[in-house]
């Protein structure tokens, strides 16, 4: 295994240090993970939900909002269709209890048994017939552009909230589309999940039923703006708003030469607005000292309110919120006042919006299971997103997840990870066997006892997808060896009738881990498509090999790790040829594995606390894999040989001098003795990360090892 680490600057780090008030060992590694910036940094070190992106930063959203309400006024039916995966299920479980909250029991559907995936000509049909109007679709969509015309045909609007690549050179022509990975849509992240971007709407609708929906409005600051070596003089800062997004600024210095006319300004720039500012009684003051005793200037008071919501705010200025509230820390550009104003107004303004909703924590927990389910990047705003999340989850598990928890007898402290691979494989397998009602079931059952039948059933139908697997595995396993065998042992590429589309991936992933090369595993359906998946192996970026064979598919998304893929039965062979030419390309062949080191730890830093630092870069996935540290010269006093069955692992005590840490090697028993040795007390070299191990129901940290070295002294 290859060591790498990426010199840094020493000076930035410090920088960073000052700036963001964070420890030298936090710098650096944010420093080597290149995510120095403000705008980067904030994710990492704050929770609140004003932090996330305005959702009507997307160009359609307003129009989608005004439709829906159209439809809970109206009292339309409504339909919401999504995916038949994680993803799908819980974007559509969102979307349908924050319709409900506006007042629309909408109706839900997502692809069953062998249907394809996205919207279909029968169910707009059958939607049409039934009477319904509005269909609003999550987590697909955005290439269903002959599906969307039939249904406008049909007399029935469509909203498209996707986060898929658009294939085709422009989006279905749908009353309002709103998909993130569309060049132009205003967005300013493009890594949202179909939850993500479902709770974008459903946040959108939850300000849009309060009083600052399209409501022309205004924040005002007047302070005072000292620099030095020239005498003191006023600021006077204004902000624009429309659905909370800044439309304009205004901002000018004040000396009684140009009073009346920054005043006369300033009122045609504040014309028909509702003002709000913190502090009413003491900017009037301000107002009558500068501009005359006449002059009085109509706004709404926001400190009353901030002190009821963060008590912890009562009695501050706009001064020092802007310190509280680290304004100056993360801007861009320089800050004032005004921008402390700006950050209060949004908080207040989502607080309200999602008070109806009881808070965000409970939409907030689907999107996190979307977020991690589709392997999106845990960057941006997807940390705050999943981190609150599953800091929701830890403190109450919302109807279904309570269910699946105490069936499994999980703990409801999981991490990313953990929710990855015990709850994402569970709420996947009811879409993979062709019963995603299941899933559904359980997250939007009215009734504890059919949510614990929804429940046992989903555990059921994952000891099904297992068999299947393992059934269809034997059967496949020759055809795969022949792949790899024909193509140089550099990759497997296998379609075949025998295989079920909801458990390509489950085979492609086990090819990818059996025959260490990239894997396509593709299944022949009945209705003449072809579903398949692809994972990598070896660095070979998938990406690249789904762009070059774009024209051939109707649908394809994923990441360069995994990613699946649907096409006409017609284009396989042309698929396989291109496939081929693709992968034979990259170097697939089997290469030394590598490891890039977030730091280096002297043996002082191997305290308890490490936890801490490791837990403000949590949440760990894709994106942002778990901290690599490495430490040199350590000494062992302790080496097992463990396992289960075979004794195949191999467990360590280290002595880093005031601590002791338990250390294990996966499949590592055979380097003791032989790469070196605890009979002649060697020192060792280490390259690892912080882990937990559970036993009995206690946690306790120790060190996963990734790799080990014999020390060959001090560097």
């Amino acid at each position: 295994m290859k060591w790498l680490k990426n010199e840094i600057d020493q000076k930035s780090v410090k920088t960073m240090m000052h700036r963001f008030g964070i420890d030298s060992l936090s710098a650096a590694i944010l420093a080597r993970r290149k995510q120095s910036q403000p705008s980067q940094v904030l994710y990492y070190l704050e929770n609140d939900l004003y932090h996330l992106h305005n959702p009507f930063l997307f160009n359609a959203m307003e129009d989608a909002v005004d439709r829906i309400f159209l439809a809970a006024d109206e009292q339309e039916k409504v339909l919401v269709f999504g995916d038949s995966d994680t993803d799908g299920v819980t974007a559509t479980t969102l979307l349908v209890e924050s319709l409900a909250s506006l007042g629309i029991e909408a109706e839900y559907r997502v692809p069953q048994g062998e249907e394809s995936y996205g919207l279909s000509s029968q169910v707009i049909e059958s939607f049409a017939a039934a009477g319904g109007s509005l269909i609003i679709t999550v987590d697909c969509g955005i290439s269903n552009h002959a599906e969307v015309l039939k249904a406008a045909q049909m007399g029935i609007d469509v909203i498209l909230s996707d986060h898929h690549r658009l294939q085709a050179p422009e989006p279905p022509e749908a009353l309002a589309v709103i998909d993130p990975k569309i060049d132009g849509c205003g967005y300013p992240f493009r890594e949202l999940a179909g939850a993500g971007v479902a709770f974008k709407l459903a946040a959108a609708c939850a300000l849009g039923k309060t009083s600052l929906y399209k409501q022309p409005s205004a924040l005002l600051s007047i302070s005072e703006n000292k620099e030095e070596g020239q005498e003191a003089c006023w600021k006077i800062e204004a902000i624009k708003l429309h659905n909370l997004v800044e439309t304009s600024r205004f901002s000018e210095i004040l000396d009684q030469k140009k009073a009346q006319a920054v005043l006369e300004k300033l009122a045609r720039f504040l014309n028909d607005r509702s003002i709000f500012v913190w502090g009413k009684k003491d900017l009037n003051s301000k107002v009558r000292a500068l501009f005359g005793s006449s002059i009085d200037i109509e706004s709404f008071d926001l400190a009353d309110e901030g002190a009821l919501i963060f008590p912890h705010w009562a009695g501050k200025s706009l001064s020092d919120l802007r310190r509280l509230l680290k304004v100056d820390t993360y801007a861009e550009k320089p800050a004032g006042d005004i921008d402390a104003l700006k950050a209060i107004f949004e908080a207040l303004a989502w607080e309200r919006a999602f008070a109806p909703l009881g808070g965000a924590d409970s939409i907030l927990q689907l999107a996190t299971l979307g977020t991690i389910a589709d392997i999106m990047p845990l960057q941006d705003e997807n940390r705050i997103i999943v981190r609150r999340g599953l800091a929701s989850i830890a403190q109450m598990p919302r109807n279904g997840l309570r269910e699946l928890f105490q069936i499994q007898g999980l703990s409801r402290n999981l991490k990313a990870t953990e929710i990855a691979w015990q709850i994402t494989p569970l709420l996947n397998a009811a879409g993979r066997i062709g019963k995603p009602e299941i899933a559904l079931g359980l997250l939007l059952g009215k009734e504890s006892t059919e949510r614990m039948e929804a429940g046992e059933a989903i555990v059921q139908a994952n000891n099904e997808r297992k068999k299947m697997g393992t059934e269809i595995w034997e059967a496949l396993y020759p055809l795969a060896g022949e792949s790899f065998e024909k193509n140089g042992r550099r990759f497997v590429l296998v379609g075949s009738p025998l295989v079920k589309s909801g458990i390509t991936g489950l085979l492609a992933s086990r090819m990818a881990g059996t025959f260490k090369v990239p894997s396509i595993i593709a299944a022949f359906r009945e209705d003449g498509t072809v579903v398949g998946s692809v994972r990598s192996a070896n660095g070979f970026r998938i990406s690249g090999l789904l762009e070059t064979c774009a024209q051939l598919f109707l649908d394809y998304g994923g990441h360069d790790d995994a990613a699946g893929f649907s096409m006409l039965k017609e284009n396989w062979e042309k698929f396989v040829a291109l496939a081929e030419q693709e992968l034979k390309k990259g170097n697939t062949a089997e290469t030394e594995e590598s490891l890039y080191i977030d730091a280096e730890l002297p043996h002082p830093f191997l305290r308890p606390e490490l936890q801490k630092t490791c837990a403000q870069f949590e949440p760990f996935g894709e994106g942002n894999p778990p901290l690599v540290f490495s430490a040199r010269d350590v000494s062992m006093v302790d080496a097992q040989i463990v396992g289960r069955s075979a004794k195949s692992h191999l467990k360590l005590t280290l002595d880093f001098g005031a601590y002791k840490w338990p250390a294990l090697l996966w499949d590592g028993a055979e380097r003791l003795e032989r790469d070196f040795s605890f009979k002649t007390r060697d020192k060792i070299d280490l390259l690892f990360k912080l882990g937990v191990n559970r036993w009995n129901g206690e946690e306790r940290p120790q060190l996963e090892l990734f790799d080990i070295r014999k020390s060959q002294g001090k560097a």
